[in-house]
């Protein structure tokens, strides 16, 4: 019998949560270990007689939808104990058993910021959200969200935006899209990242799995930014979700007359990282981000100064000494507003230019 099977069979055993499973493979070695163990054996590990009675006795219904599922193109299973199960998520306290992915699973080890807000954003909000995602995802982050209609969409569209990987963690099964009507972005997604679920196909999008959800969310990120939230809502669930884990908490301030930006001022008071751009995220996450821009750096031509290529020169002796919006220097450089965009991000990690009131930009001191 297969792993997958037994993988599988596992998952489908009630009473076997993240620590169950991880404790009968520490004791057993592998999972086919697992299922070789005799009743006497499992009942001594603590394994209660119900599960171990749906261990012996498995749902051939329930393997075969998964089993036709995962016939299906890109399509795939990755488990606990998989070498492509994501690090991160392996850390939290208690990671799904079993991740099913549409799409690449390899870039669920990519470094991921998680970005989460409302679903019934102001427009502000949504053009702040594809923003973000699409500067940092330039930067090399892939973003990871739910899916949902408001600031997660635009998330993923921002990232979209700049042919870059951006990655969707789901309430029910992928054999469905929810919610209705998202079924073009979640095709989009799995070309360039892909869908993941913990819950296996034929799983509705029931209520009490959109928390759990939302702890995988945070769990593959190193950090998680919220952009418009009110107090009482599922993104600030994610946002301690991050804390609790270990991971940073980015929230983006708003108008005090605007109950969206009660939760994201909320989560300020508590400690979160107050983002007016890109840069104060780059600035927390350090190292890492440093090591990505270097990545970004070395995959371009190399011009006039050392890091810095031709098109990226050209940026900057259009600025001069002046302070400009995005789209006065699309129209003076002769560049599209989205590579303006992109170049704006890269030199600000390079410190040659800074934000100004307004969204406008300025050189720094530093040349």
């Amino acid at each position: 019998m297969s792993d997958t099977t037994l993988w599988l069979r596992l998952l489908n055993a009630p009473g076997i949560g993240a620590k169950g499973a991880s404790d009968l493979l520490q004791h057993f070695a592998d999972i086919s270990g697992v299922f070789s163990a005799s009743d006497q054996n499992l009942r001594l590990l603590g394994i209660p007689a119900k599960t171990r009675a749906a261990m012996r006795k498995p749902d051939d219904e329930f393997l075969e939808r998964c089993r036709a599922w995962l016939g299906q193109d890109q399509n795939h299973l990755v488990a606990l104990d998989d070498p492509a199960y994501p690090v991160l998520l392996k850390a939290i306290p208690d990671p799904p058993i079993l991740l099913f992915v549409r799409g690449n699973k390899d870039c669920l080890s990519l470094p991921q910021l998680a970005m989460v807000g409302s679903r019934n954003p102001t427009a502000a909000g949504l053009d702040t959200a594809r923003m973000f995602g699409r500067h940092l995802s330039a930067s090399g982050l892939a973003i990871t969200s739910g899916l949902a209609l408001g600031i997660d969409s635009a998330s993923h569209r921002g990232a979209l935006d700049a042919d870059g990987v951006t990655i969707a963690v789901c309430g029910c099964g992928l054999d469905r899209v929810y919610p209705a009507g998202q079924e073009s972005l979640a095709e989009s997604i799995i070309c360039n990242g892909a869908l993941v679920s913990e819950f296996p196909p034929g799983t509705p999008p029931t209520r009490k799995n959109f928390p759990r959800r939302n702890r995988v969310i945070s769990g593959l990120a190193v950090g998680t930014l919220v952009v418009e939230a009110a107090k009482a809502s599922g993104s600030l669930i994610t946002a301690r979700y991050a804390a609790e884990q270990g991971r940073e908490v980015f929230a983006v301030p708003g108008s005090i007359h605007s109950p969206l930006s009660r939760g994201c001022h909320q989560l300020i008071r508590q400690g979160a990282k107050l983002v007016e751009s890109a840069a104060d995220i780059f600035e927390e996450l350090g190292a890492m981000v440093g090591v990505l821009a270097e990545a970004e750096d070395r995959q371009e031509p190399q011009a006039s100064a050392p890091g810095r290529d031709r098109s990226h020169q050209q940026l900057l002796n259009t600025l001069g000494e002046e302070t400009l919006p995005i789209d006065t220097l699309a129209e003076r450089s002769g560049l599209t507003a989205r590579e303006v965009s992109s170049m704006l991000l890269i030199l600000e990690l390079q410190g040659l230019v800074q934000t100004a009131p307004g969204g406008r930009y300025c050189k720094t001191t530093r040349r």
